[in-house]
């Protein structure tokens, strides 16, 4: 058994020790991390009624097995008619007088529109299109449901 002085020190809390400085002697403290540009941040925003639309991207090889040249897939990815949309500025489809049952497209659907229509913009692997929102002539489910021409 331990003795009643004994069990009184062991119970009793021992206080914590503070230190002054935690840090490295001679290293600076780091600054916080930076964001790293991701794809979808070094995509120009659409401002006003305007709408970023990815054009839609053939397959590389043909079902036959035949496979196309990298000229060839670029050619039909500028050529295309339709896109998926990307993102949308703030004043799309705000104006109640032309857009009475709402807006004619959100972002994440596949949009049909001009073949000139709107303002190409190279980007790395490709290019994107800055349309009107008056631009936009239908929306599908399915762009592979579209003969693709160039």
């Amino acid at each position: 058994m331990i003795p009643k002085e004994q069990s009184s020190i062991l119970t009793q809390e021992v206080p914590k020790i503070k230190l002054p400085n935690q840090g490295l002697v001679g290293v600076k403290k780091s600054e916080p991390k930076k964001e790293i540009p991701t794809e979808s941040t070094q995509l120009p925003q659409p401002t006003g009624w305007r709408i970023l639309v990815l054009p839609f991207k053939m397959k590389e090889k043909t079902d036959g097995g035949v496979y196309l040249g990298q000229e060839t897939v670029e050619r039909q990815q500028v050529a295309s008619q339709c896109g998926n949309v990307l993102a949308m500025g703030s004043e799309c489809f705000q104006d109640k007088k032309r857009y009475p049952n709402g807006p004619w497209c959100k972002i994440g659907d596949w949009v049909v529109f001009a073949r000139y229509a709107g303002s190409r913009i190279e980007i790395e692997g490709g290019e994107v299109r800055l349309l009107n929102e008056d631009e936009v002539l239908a929306t599908i489910q399915d762009p592979k449901s579209i003969l693709h021409k160039y």
